[in-house]
């Protein structure tokens, strides 16, 4: 039932009408919270009056961070419609699938991603086609100042989705996972026990808006709470480092790539990085290295865990931890409930790993249409157990199976030992290549290290190491590789050891900076 205020920018608009809720940093153009509140109003009517789209139509987007993003989100909170962001990075038929399982009453595209969606069959058939640019000029229009009246309350319950997000589809297709009003509301107020979120707030928000950190590691916790977000397009290091300094950022949010390349620009040392209480770090593990060196101009760093089906922020490691539990993602956030479990889904002991299991107001109701992914997402206890074999199931209860395996230490601090997927098993022992891996990287060639199993007529898998060499190396590859060997032996087991080496350039990264470990096993057979 509809218990929380769910229109963020009305509320704002009368606490704090001339506050400043979003900048775009290209542009220079501004939202005040009163401008985003008469604006998400006229868009909420036009987009009702125009298209008829009523409280559950999808709204698909393909763009940038914009303004205009924002104004359809704050009327998504008004209306009820769901906004379903796509990826402006995939092929045609990748959008032509998800277009065509989200079936969306209305799509829009910033006119240099048009062709991507007039290349798909599925974008022809929808009820109504509008660009990015005819919904600026329609927000920026005095013609259309008769639209800027509230808009009459619509009852939004907690489990109405607001977003329908999809996953990465590494494996198989993509799935589309259902983000809710109560998700929104409860991982903001998560984040915000968490950390220091509140009306000073100020940050930048530099993930792209087809994922989840694009909106809800910071973007709607800040809206909720009163903040201020500067948004940019791309990122580039130098900007960002600038920025940073010039924006008075007090938090900021990125993957361990973004931290590592801003660590390496020359402006990092001589950066002005005081006002900062610390940066978010999400994604991956980030290397002990790179975090000593964040450490060393001042800033702290702050790891944290989350997924696009559940919070997104569900862990976070205190600063006056940071150094004496490197490597863990810290403990979980206020409102979030956790077990560790083996195959059978029985209870582990501290510091035996395990699958992380979760369960709060954060998580998922499933994934739209598809009640199969839905049911095996989710570990149905006993009182669960009847709903989830009644057809769709009802998660409500359930636990949310994360896929990744964890250890939590006897002071309930969490670390992630490797995604259940990316284990191998050599010679009858499991493998995690996250444990190799940051080995790996504290060779003092060695700049980013990646590990996937391959097929081993002896052993049934065998680690497979794909290496990219700091710039500079005076050593060959060959010896290099004896090297690594022996740098391995000397702090993992024997069945752990990398039989293969791969040198690259560059390791091959999906779109939100995370290595690409599909692509890394489709390079065959290289050994140099």
């Amino acid at each position: 039932m509809a218990i929380y205020q769910h229109d963020w920018s009305a509320k704002w608009a009368v606490y704090f009408p001339e506050k400043i809720a979003f900048k775009e940093f290209e542009t220079n153009r501004t939202l005040t919270y009163s401008q985003l509140n008469r604006l998400g109003n006229r868009t909420a009517h036009f987009l009702t009056r125009h298209f008829g789209l009523e409280k559950g139509d999808r709204v698909a987007v393909l763009a940038e961070n914009c303004l205009e993003y924002m104004c359809l989100f704050a009327a998504a909170q008004k209306a009820g419609f769901i906004l379903v962001p796509l990826n402006y990075r995939l092929a045609p038929p990748e959008l032509d699938y998800m277009l065509a399982l989200a079936e969306p009453k209305l799509a829009l595209a910033e006119s240099k991603f048009q062709h991507l969606f007039d290349a798909t069959v599925a974008f022809h058939t929808l009820p109504h086609r509008w660009s990015l640019e005819a919904l600026a000029q329609l927000l920026s229009g005095e013609e259309m100042a008769g639209f800027d009246q509230p808009f009459p309350p619509v009852p939004i319950d907690d489990d109405d989705p607001i977003f329908i997000l999809f996953t990465s589809g590494t494996t198989g297709f993509p799935k589309g996972a259902l983000y809710t009003h109560g998700m929104l509301f409860w991982n903001s107020v998560n984040t915000a026990m968490s950390l220091i979120v509140n009306t000073e707030s100020r940050t930048l928000n530099v993930m792209p808006p087809f994922h989840t950190g694009g909106w809800n590691v910071l973007t709607t916790p800040f809206w909720h709470h009163g903040g201020y977000t500067c948004m940019l397009k791309k990122f580039d290091p130098g900007v960002v480092l600038r920025l940073l300094e010039a924006e008075a950022c007090t938090i900021f949010m990125g993957v361990p790539t973004m931290l590592k390349m801003l660590a390496d620009h020359p402006d990092f040392e001589r950066a002005d990085l005081s006002q900062l209480f610390y940066i978010i770090v999400g994604g991956e593990p980030m290397p002990i290295p790179l975090i000593e060196k964040w450490h060393a101009k001042g800033v702290f760093i702050r790891q944290g865990y989350g997924m696009t089906e559940v919070g997104p922020n569900l862990t976070s490691l205190h600063q006056r931890d940071a150094v004496r539990k490197k490597g863990s993602i810290g403990r979980p956030n206020f409102y979030v409930e956790i077990r560790i479990v083996d195959e059978h889904g029985n209870d582990l002991p501290p510091n035996q790993p395990g699958e992380l299991l979760l369960r709060g107001p954060m998580v998922t109701p499933g994934y739209w249409r598809n009640p199969e992914a839905t049911r095996s997402a989710f570990f149905f206890g006993e009182d669960t157990r009847s709903s989830a074999d009644a057809g769709l199931p009802s998660t409500r209860g359930a636990w949310f199976r994360t896929g990744d395996l964890v250890r939590q230490d006897e002071e309930g601090y969490l670390f992630v030992v490797d995604r259940l997927k990316n284990m191998f098993i050599s010679g009858g022992e499991n493998v995690y290549p996250a444990e190799i891996e940051r080995v790996l990287v504290q060779h003092p060639a060695v700049s980013e290290a990646a590990v996937v199993g391959v097929p081993d007529e002896r052993w049934g898998e065998v680690g497979k190491a794909f290496v990219v060499v700091k710039a500079g190396l005076a050593q060959g590859l060959a010896a290099l590789e004896q090297a690594l060997v022996q740098f391995c032996a000397d702090r993992l087991a024997k069945y752990k050891i990398p039989k293969y080496f791969v040198f690259l350039d560059a390791l091959p990264k999906n779109d939100t900076g995370k290595i690409d470990r599909k692509a890394l096993k489709a390079l065959g057979p290289l050994r140099t």
